[in-house]
């Protein structure tokens, strides 16, 4: 497949990237500062962009079977999550709809029935709160995303960390697994990547954690 990734910069969209041409797949990243990616590769291409726009994503959404976005997220500094999702659903508006799928957050998920009191109670809404500029930017992007006609996925990882890809993690199409805490970066990467072969997954949250 041919895939749009944007956010490749990033550490989740860094594993996402290589991940892809492991798999097989040809990628163009879209990026602020190409240098920033430090991948080579014949079936990588690069895109630079300060903001998306529908016009400017045309000719990058053309020729890619699905857009894949692990960007950063933030109401404060304008809402970057909020901005892709609404130029990219526009843009397939007029080249043909694409598999969407993008790394939102947990948090965004209704409380799981047997989670700790202690999660449930203290930790969650305290996350909530520290990170409530990001939730709010991943909130509007789900919202942007579900009012489309797009076959959308957001993948929601709790907490994440650098540790190695393992494929052992679990998932819930429309929920967060009980007492999930964390999960890897690359391993948000493989539940991503392994979304865009689940029709099961489309128009759907998938949860996702250890």
């Amino acid at each position: 497949m041919h895939l749009a990734v944007f956010g490749a910069t990033g550490g989740t969209g860094k594993e996402i990237t290589a991940q892809a041409l492991e798999a097989g797949h040809t990628v163009t990243a879209v990026v602020r500062d190409a240098a920033r990616l430090p991948l080579e590769h014949d079936r990588l291409s690069t895109v630079e962009t300060a903001s998306f726009t529908a016009d400017g994503l045309v000719p990058v959404l053309a020729d890619a079977d699905a857009a894949l976005s692990a960007l950063a997220a933030s109401a404060r500094a304008g809402s970057p999550a909020t901005s892709w999702a609404r130029a990219a659903v526009a843009a397939m508006e007029k080249t043909g709809r694409r598999r969407i799928l993008a790394v939102s957050a947990a948090p965004l998920g209704d409380p799981v029935p047997g989670d700790p009191v202690l999660h449930r109670l203290v930790l969650r809404p305290l996350i909530e709160r520290i990170f409530a500029d990001a939730y709010r930017d991943l909130r509007t992007m789900e919202q942007v995303l579900r009012e489309s006609g797009a076959p959308w996925t957001a993948v929601r990882p709790p907490r994440l960390t650098d540790g190695p890809k393992t494929g052992t993690y679990r998932s819930v199409v429309g929920a967060n697994p009980p007492g999930g805490s964390s999960i890897s970066r690359a391993d948000v990467a493989h539940a991503l990547l392994e979304a865009l072969g689940r029709p099961d997954t489309e128009r759907s949250p998938l949860g996702v954690a250890y």
